[in-house]
């Protein structure tokens, strides 16, 4: 058995923590993913945001005619974006995994680690073993039981957001399968792109985890786009002739169907702990499979810390990154511990349009006991809303009537991931919606001021 003074279990924000302050410690580094660099940098966040910014280009024209600027139809080159995007990603990835490989401190294995006993892992035949251990093994696409699924990945007519980016060529149909922000961001991606694309779920909305009032319109929106089926229960999956079929059933009882080229599965993630045998380290997992950890990231196990999608059901690479940070001030100054921040954790959903929020909706802040105020300002209402003559977009606050702070912020339209930003920082540094809307110039007639004027909206605090 070899020992080591520290593993690490997954090369996304696990790799990052092995840097020189780690040169005199024996560093295990396990990742078995096809592409080194976790799921980030090769499957999610990178890639499909270097997609939607083509995208983004394509919908132009439409946006465009709204202002009397007519524009020639655009149109893209699915193989010349795809090539462009990896030629830059994949070299970037093998560089990091020669760089580690060549590391005198650490050896990289790229294959599966399965744990054996409490600090003891089985990697292909061989056996580590070591007193610290990081796991950061990621999280994987959810496959859900549907029948027929599998005869269709096995035809080649069914991806994950893992395959679907590197297909060989744009198909003319594509059904995807789930109504989360996997789903949007591809709904956006390829219907711009110029595939015809159906959109299947359950639930009576799209993005239904955001506030209503963003879900709402998010869907009224996309629904202009594609053909968007909700409600609906997959009944069947089937594949001839090289078409894939998805049969489906209405609340009503009613069937229909939809037959397409393609079919995206984006039913969700789980976290990758159950790959890794865990169970038989002694560490202790939740009910939805993430490993359970404390505001260092300790697991229930002493010496042995979890961070990223593993264990934490925000499955962010911007959250993942601070937890990485945080283990590896504990690894190395176990005495003076840091712990999580806590603060409220932001996210966007780049589709068309723009999702971003941050904090509390207004059903959990009203359910959680709070006397709220809420504000909704349409970008239609201000200055430069007037010069893009938008009619779908606003940004919504929800601020404690007692405190005078926000408990959440929620924008739907046009960079709605920066226009967030002055929020974030005004829930993370506990400002009042009157410092945070008087107590600085705002730049007319930037599009900032549609935040200006929600704040404003709320009507808290004198000099309003």
């Amino acid at each position: 058995m070899r020992a080591f003074d520290l593993i690490v279990i997954g090369a996304g924000s696990g790799n990052s923590i092995i840097d020189e302050r780690f040169a005199h410690q024996r560093v295990a580094l396990l990742d078995n993913g096809r592409r080194f660099g976790g799921t980030c940098l090769n499957y999610g966040c990178i890639p499909t945001k270097m997609f939607v910014l083509p995208a983004d280009y394509l919908t132009s024209p439409a946006d465009a005619a709204r202002v009397g600027v007519h524009l020639d139809a655009a149109s893209a080159d699915w193989a010349q974006v795809r090539d462009r995007i990896f030629g830059r990603i994949d070299p970037i990835s093998d560089a990091g995994r020669d760089w580690r490989a060549e590391s005198p401190n650490v050896t990289l294995f790229r294959e599966t680690g399965r744990f054996i006993g409490p600090k003891t892992l089985r990697v292909g035949d061989e056996e580590i073993t070591a007193d610290k251990i990081v796991i950061a093994a990621g999280s994987r696409a959810v496959i859900p039981p549907l029948p027929g699924l599998s005869a269709a990945f096995e035809a080649g007519l069914a991806h994950t957001s893992d395959t679907i980016m590197r297909i060989g060529s744009l198909p003319p149909r594509i059904t995807i399968l789930g109504t989360g922000y996997i789903g949007s961001e591809f709904a956006h991606v390829f219907s711009a792109f110029g595939s015809s694309v159906t959109m299947i779920g359950r639930s009576a909305r799209v993005l239904g985890r955001e506030d209503e009032a963003i879900a709402e319109r998010y869907t009224s929106v996309l629904a202009e786009a594609i053909d968007l089926r909700l409600e609906r229960d997959i009944t069947d999956i089937s594949v001839a002739d090289g078409v894939v079929t998805v049969t489906m059933r209405r609340r009503d009882g009613s069937v229909d169907a939809v037959e397409s080229d393609l079919l995206l599965v984006a039913t969700g993630r789980t976290p990758n702990g159950d790959t890794l045998d865990v169970q038989a380290s002694g560490v202790a997992m939740d009910a939805a499979g993430f490993i359970l950890v404390d505001d260092q990231q300790r697991t229930s196990v002493p010496g042995i810390w979890a961070l990223g999608d593993v264990s934490s059901p925000w499955m962010l690479k911007h959250v993942a990154n601070h937890e990485a940070r945080i283990v590896a001030h504990n690894l190395l100054d176990p005495q003076h511990p840091a712990r999580r921040d806590d603060r409220p954790v932001p996210h966007a959903v780049f589709g068309h349009p723009q999702v971003a929020s941050v904090g509390l909706t207004e059903r959990e802040a009203r359910e959680g006991g709070l006397d709220v105020v809420v504000a909704v300002q349409d970008y239609a209402g201000t200055a430069y809303g007037w010069a893009m003559e938008d009619r779908d977009s606003f940004v919504k606050v929800v601020a404690d009537r007692r405190t005078g702070r926000l408990v959440g912020a929620h924008v739907i339209g046009p960079q709605a991931s920066v226009l967030i930003q002055p929020l974030i920082q005004a829930m993370s540094f506990s400002l009042s919606v009157s410092e945070m809307a008087r107590g600085q110039f705002w730049i007319h007639p930037a599009l900032t001021e549609v935040v200006e004027n929600a704040l404003l909206g709320l009507g808290l605090g004198e000099g309003q």
